[in-house]
Order: C-alpha cells, then structure tokens, then sequence
C-alpha cells in the first residue's frame, strides 16, 4: 500500500507551523526552492514546540547576518559560517551580542536542517566550520550557565542560623494572605520540593499529585525538557508543600484541571478572579520579581541596597534561581537536620522517588556529630 504524501501525513496541529517553517526555508534559500517534505514532516513530528520556534528564530538571525555580509543565503559558503561563528563568540569586534557555546551550536544545528530541506550543500558542514567551533569553545569554554540555586534559609554558616538574604523562608513570608498569596506560596515550596522547572510547573495538574496517609505526597511530572519521549519522572513532596497546595486548592475551589492559575486582581490589589487556565512559563520568573520586591519592602532581605534589589529582578529568565538542592560547594544549600523528622534518609529518596533519575542526580549522605542527624546533599542542572 502506498503511504500518503508526507503533507497530508502532517498533524493538523502542525498544519499551521508547517506552512509557517516552509515560507521561513523558502524566504531563506530562494521562492523557487523545492523542499523536502518527507525530512521536514519527520522533523516537525520530533521536534518539541520549543524547538520549533528556536528553529524559525535562528533561520531569521542567520538570514540578517547573510543580508548584512550582502550575500544571498543559498549562496552561502563556510567562509560565511565560520565569519559568523568568530562574531557571536566574541573573537572578531562586531556590535553583536556574545553567546554562548552551546547558543552558537544551536544556531549552526538548524542553519544546517534547512539547507538540507532544500537539497543545498550544508555550508555547516565543511571543515573549516568544524575548526572555528573548536576554536570558539577554546575561547569561551564549554561549561553553560546554570540557574542560580535558592536556599531554604539563605547564605548562612550554621543551619540553626536565622534566616538571611533571598531565600525560600524570605519569599514564603512575603506572600500575601488572599488567594494571590496561597497560590505563590503553594508554587514556592512545590518548585523548592521537585525542582521542577517554568514549562513544568505550568503544566501541573492536580491529578499529577497523589497524597499519603502520613500527610506527605507524590509529584507525577509527564515530561520535561530531557524527557521529550514522555516517559515521566516522581518527586517528592513534603507534608508542609502538600498542606499548602490544599490550602490553594480549597480557597480557589480547584477540583480538577491545572494546578497553578491566574489570580486576577482589581485596581487596588484586591483579588477580582481565579482563571481556569495554567500560568504562562514566564508568569514564574514575573511572580517571583515581586515577591523579591514583597521581600524587600517588607525589610525581610536586609541590608540589601536599592541597587542590588534591581540586580536580582533584572537577571533574564536563564538565570533566575531554580528551587532545588546543590551541593554547598556549588551555591546551593545543605539540608541538615534529624533524619527521622524530616523522614528522609538516602534508602528514603530512591524509594519514594524524592529526585529525579539516578542519571541526572548526585546525592551524598554525610554522617554528622550524631549518628541520627544527617546532611542529605543533592544536585541537578536545572536550567529553565
């Protein structure tokens, strides 16, 4: 049997985008290009909604760098390619703005995918190519920058000590009291719990968490950024998250649908409406630039200068903090504290699925003056 043409296997999700990348391909490589639209079909269906924007985001900055090196995209050489790798890394002066090594791989990812959907030799591709991204990575390192870790209590020497800076304890006593208020605090320690990231905080509904009979609960996350293929990861949520997540759900009347909504508020402040939609991934980086100013307003965070609070609220998104354990060493925060009470302990974490997979963890248990405490240390690359 003879399959269908690829344009009518395309999902009627995709029909829309698919018009949109194939005028993209077209406006970059010639009108009168042909496509192939088997490669561009398979793509389409792999690739998350994420990458098919960045895929049309970096096809437009690399046509801007043809147009104004007055050369036409299909007529592109390696020459082109590697002038244009030496500029976003910074080796040759231009008014562009550095990126990262990892950016500047993306960008030359997808420059390469629609060349070959258009049947053109891949100017990616050559060898001299290759050699200006070994050359970029030796000048800007390959290490990325990771979201900064939030503490539960702040950069302190002594667990016992009181709270101090931006930190999880801060930014919980800067909510509000209203429904804005029990929302927020309900993501604070969901995200500081799981260390889930923007796009999966949004997507959370409330049949994702499962409660137990000792107060505690159970975070299903259905996919992720590394987990496009879906297969679904647990986390651990603690009776504190959990008794804050009912207090949200009772107060708004959440019964089903997702977990973290819009707060709509009037003129004064006061709360107008809960929507019945999920948050936007950027609502979270918006709610917590004014718990941070909540914070700061109510003298929680210290000395901290006027100066150093717009520091923190004009970080970009990338490097907002993420709610999760790092090692002390690495910015991050070392929970200690009697195994028994906080009902953790390393056998604990695998079992009830406190983290992530082993793959993407690190933990250590280290034994402290007293056999029955302990300082449960975990890590994870949680960049948004």
């Amino acid at each position: 049997m003879t399959a269908p043409p690829a344009s009518q296997r395309t999902l009627p999700a995709l029909a829309n985008e698919t018009a949109d990348i194939v005028s993209d391909v077209r406006a970059l490589v010639g009108a009168g290009t042909a496509i192939d639209e088997s490669l561009l079909d398979a793509a389409l269906r792999g690739w998350s909604a994420n990458t098919r924007r960045a895929f049309r985001s970096d096809l437009t900055l690399w046509g801007r760098w043809c147009r104004k090196r007055r050369v036409a995209a299909a007529a592109a050489t390696p020459d082109l390619v590697a002038a244009w790798i030496r500029v976003l890394a910074g080796i040759d002066t231009s008014d562009e703005t550095q990126r990262a090594m990892a950016t500047i791989e993306r960008y030359l990812v997808h420059v390469g995918w629609a060349y070959r959907m258009a049947g053109l030799t891949d100017p990616t591709d050559a060898p001299l190519v290759k050699l200006e991204k070994k050359a970029a990575r030796k000048a800007l390192g390959v290490r990325q920058r990771q979201a900064r870790a939030i503490r539960f209590k702040g950069d302190i020497s002594d667990f016992d000590s009181p709270a101090a800076g931006v930190c999880l304890a801060h930014l919980l006593k800067a909510c509000r009291r209203d429904e804005l208020g029990l929302r927020d605090a309900a993501l604070l320690r969901l995200a500081y719990d799981s260390g889930c990231r923007r796009s999966e905080l949004v997507a959370i509904e409330v049949r994702h968490i499962e409660r137990d009979a000792e107060g505690a609960g159970t975070l299903f996350i259905p996919s992720s950024k590394t987990d496009q293929a879906g297969e679904g990861a647990y986390a651990y949520l603690s009776p504190a998250t959990m008794a804050a997540i009912v207090r949200w759900r009772d107060k708004a009347e959440i019964r089903k649908g997702p977990l973290f909504r819009r707060v709509e508020t009037h003129f004064d402040g006061s709360v107008a409406a809960i929507g019945g939609r999920a948050l936007h991934p950027n609502s979270i980086t918006l709610i917590y630039r004014r718990l941070i100013r909540a914070a700061h307003a109510k003298k929680l965070l210290g000395e901290m200068s006027e100066a150093e609070l717009e520091r923190w609220v004009d970080l970009p998104p990338s490097e907002w903090p993420n709610f999760y354990f790092r090692v002390g060493h690495e910015g991050g925060m070392e929970w200690q504290g009697s195994t028994s009470r906080r009902r953790l302990s390393a056998s604990c974490v695998k079992r009830r699925s406190c983290w992530r997979r082993a793959g993407r963890l690190r933990m250590r248990v280290v034994g402290s003056a007293s056999p029955s405490r302990a300082t449960i240390v975990g890590a994870r690359n949680m960049a948004a």
